[in-house]
């Protein structure tokens, strides 16, 4: 057989592979102007791998585990050894200031401990903001908001506090909890007494990836920037040492036992990513549709929900995501822990009225598959057929557009379907959450 022809390349800088993360972790530590061993030399280490894993794909299984960023640590969590992660050094306490700022007396008086008020929604999406970010980690920089960017420069970050604690401070702004009390917005710190700025870590809790509560979504500030990853409970490393505390100004997501909360905190915990998305079908997916309805999703449900994943959950999902102000991969219509948290809790905004409702691009809220089903009389029938008649897709209406849904609606809209080229089923005139985007976009 002919030998194969790879071409060279540089792996992407954030590649997720075993032998990229050591790379880089070595690079992050070299002398500055330094190198690791010369460039081509890297290469031939990359094509190595890329022959290996076409034999190795020659007899490996349909269903083989995606290349990921995620690390072992946990059974069935593939990746670079658990002792292989990279140090994190932190920086001492100092109040917040700038990239031209100065560094302060570690021990200043100036700096306040009292606690802001900050919900977890909130404290989420200012974690979610470094992660779109990647920000460079660092034990002497400090970002555009103010905060180092080190592991307790980014919970403090994440808190809001008012300035940048190290894992020596954070203590005083929250209260120790147990395993089964985490909730996103929380963190897992270890405090290494013998090695206080050289040995110690902090990573803020997403909530839960899996039912038995052996991984988790982690968010941290790591070299080489800031990552978002399902790690092992408590961590990759020293996981014996690590200890779950609270922030002290969180304002919500507590579940209680008494009235509703008491009903919440009956339901199952998050099951895991894999019991949602197409070709699911189980209870979770049911229960999922069942919060949704409370949040004021029920515009979307025209019969159930039940145990088959669907568009409409998807479309339900993604209204209450952007409900909170989420964008982009943040609002992909894919429940992930924090979202299935906030529609625990009653935490975060509820889904808002169709009519009210708009997404980053102002397109209108789709208003459900109900509103279009025989004998509906709604006021987005007549929104959605003066669209069509501005897209140039009308010309079933002999009067109108009007808000009783009628089978010159159905064969415009079928109309503006085949004209994205789909067909059969894909064509069918009645809309749903990708004909509505691409109808107002």
């Amino acid at each position: 057989m002919e030998s194969p022809v790879f071409e060279e390349f540089e792996p992407a800088g954030d590649c997720g592979c075993p032998g990229c993360v050591h790379r880089r972790r070595v690079l992050a530590y070299a002398p500055a102007g330094g190198s690791v061993g010369h460039p081509v030399a890297f290469r031939p280490l990359v094509v190595a791998a890329a022959a290996s894993a076409v034999v190795a794909a020659q007899a490996a299984p349909a269903l083989a585990a995606p290349h990921t960023a995620e690390r072992p640590g946990a059974p069935g969590v593939p990746g670079v050894p658990a002792g292989d992660e990279p140090a994190t050094p932190q920086g001492p306490r100092a109040p917040l200031y700038g990239p031209a700022g100065r560094p302060a007396d570690p021990a200043d008086p100036s700096i306040p401990t009292t606690s802001r008020a900050i919900s977890r929604t909130d404290i989420i999406e200012r974690a979610r903001k470094w992660v779109d970010r990647k920000v460079p980690y660092s034990v002497s920089a400090f970002w555009s908001d103010g905060y180092r960017q080190d592991c307790s420069g980014y919970v403090s970050m994440a808190w809001n506090l008012p300035g940048n604690e190290w894992t020596g401070s954070l203590g005083q702004y929250a209260e120790r909890i147990g395993k089964d009390e985490l909730q996103p917005g929380d963190v897992l710190l270890f405090h290494n007494a013998s090695d206080p700025y050289g040995g110690s870590h902090v990573v803020l809790f997403g909530g839960w990836t899996d039912g038995a509560r052996t991984t988790y979504v982690a968010y941290e500030q790591t070299p080489p920037n800031t990552l978002r990853r399902t790690t092992p409970y408590a961590y990759w490393n020293n996981s014996a040492g690590y200890v779950p505390y609270r922030y002290k100004g969180v304002t919500d997501g507590t579940v209680r036992a008494e009235g509703a909360g008491a009903a919440a905190q009956a339901r199952t915990p998050f099951p895991g990513v894999a019991h949602f998305g197409p070709g699911a079908n189980n209870p979770h997916v049911t229960e999922l549709g069942r919060l949704l309805v409370e949040r004021g999703g029920a515009r979307f449900y025209a019969t159930g929900p039940g145990p088959r994943w669907t568009d409409t959950d998807r479309a339900a999902i993604r209204a209450f995501q952007q409900a909170q102000g989420w964008q982009g991969s943040a609002a992909d219509g894919l429940p992930g822990p924090l979202t299935w948290e906030l529609l625990l809790t009653g935490g975060g905004r509820d889904i808002p009225a169709a009519e009210d409702a708009q997404d980053a691009h102002g397109v209108p809220g789709y208003p459900g598959r109900a509103a279009f089903r025989p004998g509906a009389v709604d006021g987005q029938v007549t929104r959605l057929g003066r669209q069509l008649v501005r897209k140039g897709f009308g010309r079933h209406y002999v009067t109108g557009p009007g808000p009783r849904w009628s089978e010159a609606d159905r064969r415009n809209v079928e109309d503006f379907q085949r004209a994205q080229g789909w067909r059969g089923g894909a064509a069918d005139g009645l809309p749903g959450p990708e004909t509505w985007r691409r109808l107002f976009s």
